[in-house]
């Protein structure tokens, strides 16, 4: 029987051969995942004996990561703004730059947020998550997403403060609850453009759905669409905040200023790339 250590050494070398981009961190994450460890106790274990059950469960997880699947699609949870999400193939894998729309959410105080396209609920449920007392709804045509993000919501307590619909939000007759009803919007529509599909990494193009990344065309018709919107939902003085592709600020910004969205802003992310744009409804 090898000891963990001699099995995380092959893991290491069979993710680096599959072209994964940082080997040993998955591969210590696949570990403590498959020992039912936290990631910061496998030190502790990590010269004993891995025993069969544990060493089968590991061998299914670095097979799986070796096919460029995501980490936490293999584990079924994703960190994201300091809360564990649980994920599955059905909803878009929360990553890190995404967090910047969930800090610019939270400079100012809002009381009612709508969040098109919610998936696994990580940016409404973080958002209230850091809003106590806020209320909201969760948009999505998928019913497999939205049950996820309820079961997200009842995991972090929020349930009570948070609704879900399933719906095409990006037709116009969807929302029937009142004009000018929220004072925060957020979005991460699909926004990759057609022929830029092909770039995408393996574990982005393979294993998130693609009706979570791409309308298709130019990448830019789920902004059209909720901009034409913007005036019936946004309450004055309200706020919107899209998630963007690096090179769409200026696209965005300018169908936000046909709709009369003032104070337009594109905000970077930790790696300086554009990321979210901001703007607000005048009061």
């Amino acid at each position: 029987m090898s000891t963990a250590q001699a099995a995380l050494i092959g893991a290491v070398a069979r993710l680096r051969a599959a072209g994964v981009e940082d080997p040993a961190r998955d591969a210590r994450l696949l570990l403590a995942h498959a020992l039912g460890l936290d990631p910061a106790r496998l030190s502790l274990v990590i010269r004993d004996p891995l025993g069969p059950d544990a060493a089968q469960r590991f061998e299914a997880a670095i097979a799986a990561r070796a096919l460029r699947k995501p980490v936490s699609k293999i584990t079924g949870t994703r960190l994201f703004h300091g809360l564990s999400f649980r994920v599955t193939p059905e909803v878009l894998d929360p990553r890190p730059e995404t967090e910047t729309l969930v800090e610019e959410a939270l400079r100012e105080p809002f009381a009612r947020i709508l969040d098109l396209g919610t998936g696994s609920g990580c940016i409404l449920l973080s958002c209230l998550h850091g809003m106590p007392g806020a209320m909201g709804l969760g948009a999505d045509y998928s019913g497999a997403a939205l049950g996820l993000a309820d079961e997200n919501a009842v995991a972090l307590g929020l349930s009570e403060r948070v609704d879900f619909c399933r719906c095409d939000w990006t037709d116009g007759d969807w929302w029937d609850g009142g004009r000018g009803y929220f004072d925060l919007v957020v979005s991460n529509p699909p926004y990759i453009a057609a022929d830029e599909m092909a770039g995408l990494a393996p574990e982005v193009l393979d294993w998130d759905p693609q009706i979570a990344l791409t309308p298709g065309g130019d990448g830019l018709d789920a902004y059209r669409a909720i901009c034409r919107e913007l005036p019936r939902m946004l309450a004055p003085g309200g706020r919107i905040l899209f998630e963007i592709g690096p090179t769409q600020g200026a696209a965005v910004s300018a169908l936000l200023a046909e709709q009369g969205i003032r104070d337009i802003r594109i905000l970077p992310d930790l790696d300086t790339r554009d990321r979210v744009v901001a703007g607000r409804r005048p009061a």
